[in-house]
């Protein structure tokens, strides 16, 4: 372990294993610790690993998650308070979106700063209120607290039917992997609005405005794929599904290691989508689009895998693009450009690195 990770006297700390496994260590020790309770059935532990957590009531789960969202750590300067409400639900509604259940009610909290303007504080509820009623969910409750940065943590409730709930286990040899809108949308938003004043100065005189208009919008304003997510559920489409938060590569190696099977996943670089928007941001910072899409995240679009049949079938409804396919080799590969098949690492990103 590299001391320059780790605390002052060499004792581990959370950055040094990082969020993933993070939650890895704590969902292992509530598998240890968990009391006993007749709203947990044979998915239930399974799903603390998944999107969302899944309690039984009776023909369908109840569907719980929540995420945190931090001024400094996910809300550039350019983000409006508007904006912020609306990204707060939007990262709960996608998590439901990806096991497929209808949202029924949101729960937020908010730590405020104390010189908060109330104008703003209007601003977030406006925010939050807009994007409860695109999805039809009313706002429950929460609380709130003073902090010394703005902080908004939802908890966002949904229902699916049992046998129709989508996980990340279930990928198998001969599916397509496909996944619902182009990729690395999000991350070359954020590239622009995060880069040096310098920097973004020069990019603004040489990218289009019209594509940075694009970009900055998906990276600010994110949709959950709701509809499509549903859609899968009910009619039984998808064996395998999960959100893009934190890069495709990551999100791929969950369905892998979901699966009770020994599957491995290829993608095809070339079926990768990547609009010309993306390219061009890009290109302006010398990197490889490509990069934006397997280890950024943020695009909120859902991977899921489908018998080819039914890809075939439902692919211009749902608006589903090929990616890759499910094999047998237990290994993440990606077959590159030139013909070459290359092992794909599973990285992406994480807020504790």
């Amino acid at each position: 372990m590299s001391s320059k990770k780790s605390g002052s006297h060499g004792i581990p700390i959370v950055s040094d294993i990082g969020e993933k496994k993070l939650i890895k260590r704590l969902l292992s020790m509530s598998r240890t610790l968990q009391p006993y309770s007749p709203f947990f059935d044979e998915n239930y532990f399974k799903s603390l690993s998944d999107d969302a957590a899944l309690l039984d009531i009776g023909d369908e789960y109840l569907v719980i998650t929540s995420d945190l969202l931090l001024e400094s750590s996910h809300f550039p300067t350019e983000m409006s308070s508007f904006q912020k409400g609306m990204k707060v639900v939007t990262a709960n509604v996608s998590d439901l979106a990806a096991m497929g259940a209808e949202p029924i009610g949101f729960v937020l909290s908010l730590g405020l700063p104390h010189d908060l303007p109330l104008e703003k504080f209007d601003e977030i509820m406006a925010g939050v209120l807009e994007a409860c009623n695109t999805h039809k969910i009313g706002l429950m409750g929460g609380d709130t607290n003073q902090s010394e940065e703005l902080i908004l943590s939802g908890t966002c409730l949904g229902v699916v039917g049992k046998k129709k709930v989508l996980m990340k286990e279930g990928a198998a040899p001969g599916d397509v992997v496909a996944v619902t809108g182009p990729l690395g949308v999000a991350a070359a938003g954020f590239e622009f609005l995060f880069a040096p004043p310098p920097i973004k100065e020069t990019l603004k005189k040489i990218i289009n405005p019209s594509t940075i208009k694009i970009v900055v919008r998906h990276a600010l304003e994110p949709r959950a794929k709701l509809k499509e997510g549903m859609i899968l559920a009910k009619k039984g489409l998808a064996t395998s599904a999960t959100d893009i938060t934190d890069g495709l590569a990551s999100e791929i190696g969950e369905l892998i290691e979901a699966s009770p099977y020994n599957v491995g996943i290829t993608l095809f670089e070339t079926m990768i989508p990547l609009i010309p928007e993306v390219e061009e941001v890009a290109s302006a910072l010398d990197r490889n689009p490509l990069d934006f899409a397997l280890y950024y995240g943020e695009d909120f679009e859902l991977l899921l895998t489908i018998r080819e049949d039914l890809y075939e079938k439902f692919k211009d409804d749902l608006g589903l693009i090929k990616v890759g396919t499910v094999t047998s080799s237990g290994k993440m590969e990606i077959f590159d450009k030139e013909g070459n098949t290359n092992i794909l690492m599973k990285e992406g990103y994480d807020s504790f690195k």
